[in-house]
């Protein structure tokens, strides 16, 4: 979030520097600051601006911390935070940016199916996603061909579903065409590190065209995913 988000939400509200600052516990000044650019809007009030006006938590900072850090009782809780039904049983941590939440768990080497299962819910939830800091990110972590994969899987949900025309496959679309140039030439697993010599061989001949293209040994189709929206 930078200080012109910050003006158009304040603007879109109907509140002044005044009214806006007294509502952030911070002084008009400052406001007046951060939206001229002339500070950073720190991550802490950031994430006070996304829960006080409700806005799209992928304008939550990343954390900092490492991808792979996250345990998966933490991306269950985190995947509940943003709204996920197949978690509604647990107890929400704070809120999190879905984006840096999707590389989490593509991160991890033992991914739980039904954490899984949640990823192509989280970009159908969230598709205007950062897409800078997401590619880069992927990149840097060598989670592209996950990724794509994931991506491919939700937008093959809305293709089934005739939503061709709607503004997240679209939204979808720009950022497998992002993706695509960066393929790795290398076998992975959908956070399945631990498959047999026989069960690879397996999904090496019964996976689906997409993970095929992605070079990933996964069976996930979009037929197999029980909650999509």
């Amino acid at each position: 979030m930078n200080g012109e988000t910050l003006r158009k939400v304040r603007k879109s509200r109907g509140l002044t520097q005044s009214e806006t600052a007294t509502r952030l516990g911070v002084s008009q000044a400052y406001v007046a600051l951060l939206e001229k650019g002339r500070r950073p809007v720190p991550p802490r009030l950031a994430r006070k601006v996304v829960r006080l006006f409700k806005l799209n938590p992928g304008l939550l900072p990343a954390s900092g911390k490492a991808l792979s850090s996250r345990t998966l009782d933490e991306l269950a809780r985190d995947l509940s935070r943003l709204g996920y039904p197949g978690f509604t049983h647990l107890r929400g941590r704070q809120m999190k940016n879905p984006a840096e939440v999707l590389l989490s768990a593509l991160a991890r080497p033992d991914l739980d199916p039904r954490v899984a299962e949640a990823l192509p819910w989280l970009l159908l939830k969230y598709p205007e996603l950062d897409r800078d800091w997401l590619l880069k990110q992927a990149r840097m972590s060598n989670l592209t061909n996950r990724l794509g994969f994931v991506v491919d899987l939700a937008r093959l949900v809305l293709e089934k579903r005739n939503e061709t025309d709607s503004a997240r496959y679209h939204a979808l679309s720009r950022l497998a065409d992002s993706l695509r140039p960066s393929r790795l030439d290398v076998e992975d697993t959908l956070g399945q590190d631990s498959l047999t010599k026989a069960e690879r061989a397996w999904l090496r001949e019964n996976r689906s065209e997409q993970a095929r293209f992605w070079h990933l040994l996964s069976d996930w189709r979009p037929e197999f995913l029980q909650v999509v929206e």
